[in-house]
């Protein structure tokens, strides 16, 4: 087999204008948005417009034995676009099609390269919300929102993209099409297959449409700032809402070296004296949304806590602008920017807050905290410089304790961010080499040949079906 054969044979299948392979070209599908991570360049590159060309481009890819990276935006952090291996980078954007808007169903029917925000901004006008949010939803799209299965800032009374995908299509690692969930509200047939393949990272099969749950936009809504003395104060505070009966559609954190960065990038006002502000948001129907912001206001009054409202729509945007700033923000200090995801229970987001600072301050490093405190999604930002190799290795001692730590504490790998090449090797501290076993045998019986993104989530040897469990691998931070 010869690459210009699969070029002839793809441009066959899509039309030549479809199938890059310049080398300047196809630079920028080397790496997505995760720093620290070696970067790979494929072999090719190819854009179909249709559910049939995915499934040729699969049944290709078989023949010929090359690895397939299907990829969105690229905006995910997890490592989980870079093409390990080589082969075909399989690009989704030019299936950007909204298919359908169902009010009276409360569904929407999409392909997955529509971006998020662009799907929020046509239900609206039919009064309705798609819930999840990741930071980067201007950008990213639904069929790697759904792949990743990502979070967001809406993700603590509203939940992640799981908990909103109902039905999806899929091209299968033989290159059959088929199709899970639907309309339902409820459905218990069989294995429940839509979960199964959302948030399975492109390993199992590649998503070309998506249903999705809407729900009715919110009447009201109050957002709030406040501002703490202590990251202690501010954790307390974080437990005592959730304890006084309140869910926030939104409760997020920046600790100082956050807070002072992104005030430098955005120039808003914040308070950079304090040690650490919380954003909080209460929506629903007028009524209850005083009722919360009252009980929100007096949960942080009695942590020693400042706190006021924003006085209209415009500094409500501006305020969760600044969140959404966070990452760039820090991204300007120092060449490196290694953005963890460790989730806690929700009780224990003091303890984690405090052994995050204490980590920084023992290996000598950077590190802005800022995320969705509500639901123990934090997100330790080390800021380095991968050229020297010194505070590297400081950096990945620091990133091993950060999760050894979250894990400790009951809590997670992940809680939105994947899996993909950067925490593959930490798996076996979370599910045990038992557990990693059973996500090979999935892997294994969906793609025996393990030519689907090769390299992510979990070590797959195709002669056996397993993979080594314990290793460093080929995504170490």
């Amino acid at each position: 087999m010869s690459i210009t054969e699969v070029i002839r044979t793809l441009k066959g299948i899509l039309g030549k204008e479809n199938v890059v392979t310049a080398q300047e070209d196809l630079l920028c599908y080397s790496f997505d948005a995760t720093a620290g991570l070696p970067e790979h360049l494929p072999d090719l590159l190819v854009t179909p417009s249709s559910t049939e060309q995915v499934a040729e481009i699969v049944k290709a890819a078989r023949r010929y034995k090359l690895p397939v990276y299907p990829r969105g935006s690229g905006t995910n952090l997890s490592g989980g676009t870079v093409p390990l291996k080589g082969g075909i980078v399989l690009s989704l954007l030019k299936m950007n099609k909204i298919l359908e808007i169902d009010p009276d169903n409360l569904t929407a029917t999409v392909q997955p390269g529509v971006i998020i925000q662009i799907l929020n901004n046509a239900v609206a006008p039919h009064g309705l919300l798609y819930p999840p949010d990741p930071g980067s939803m201007a950008t990213a799209t639904m069929g790697g929102s759904v792949a990743e299965c990502s979070g967001g800032l809406r993700g603590l009374k509203y939940g992640v993209t799981r908990d909103y995908v109902m039905g999806l299509e899929v091209v299968l690692a033989g290159g059959e099409i088929v199709r899970f969930g639907g309309k339902t509200v409820k459905n218990v047939t069989a294995y429940d297959m839509v979960r199964l393949f959302t948030g399975s990272e492109g390993t199992l099969g590649i998503i070309t449409e998506i249903i999705v749950r809407l729900i009715p936009a919110p009447e009201a809504r109050e957002t709030m700032l406040a501002t703490f003395g202590d990251l202690a104060s501010a954790g307390r505070s974080i437990t005592g809402i959730i304890q006084s009966k309140v869910i926030p559609a939104t409760m997020e954190i920046m600790d100082r070296v956050t807070m002072e960065t992104v005030e430098n990038y955005a120039r808003i006002g914040l308070p950079t004296e304090a040690e650490a502000i919380l954003l909080v948001e209460v929506d629903g129907i007028p009524e209850v949304v005083r009722r919360e912001a009252a009980a929100v206001r007096e949960v942080i009054t009695q942590n020693g806590g400042t706190v006021k409202s924003a006085a209209g729509e415009q500094e409500r945007d501006q305020l969760w602008a600044a969140r959404r700033a966070a990452l760039p923000a820090l991204a300007r200090k120092r060449p490196t920017t290694i953005l963890e995801d460790a989730t806690v229970p929700r009780s224990k987001i003091t303890e984690m807050l405090l052994a995050i600072q204490e980590i920084g301050r023992r290996y000598n490093l950077t590190i802005g905290t800022f995320g969705h405190a509500g639901d123990g999604n934090l997100h330790p930002t080390i800021l380095t410089d991968s050229r020297d190799e010194e505070e590297m290795e400081r950096v990945h001692r620091a990133v091993d304790e950060i999760f050894k730590t979250a894990l400790a504490l009951g809590g997670t790998l992940s809680g939105e961010h994947g899996i993909g090449m950067a925490k593959a090797r930490y798996l076996p501290w979370e599910l045990g080499d038992q557990g990693v076993q059973v996500l090979q045998k999935i892997k294994g019986a969906l793609d025996p040949e393990g030519l689907l993104n090769p390299g992510k989530m979990v070590a797959f040897c195709p002669n056996t079906g397993s993979g080594d469990t314990g290793s460093r691998g080929e995504g170490r931070q």
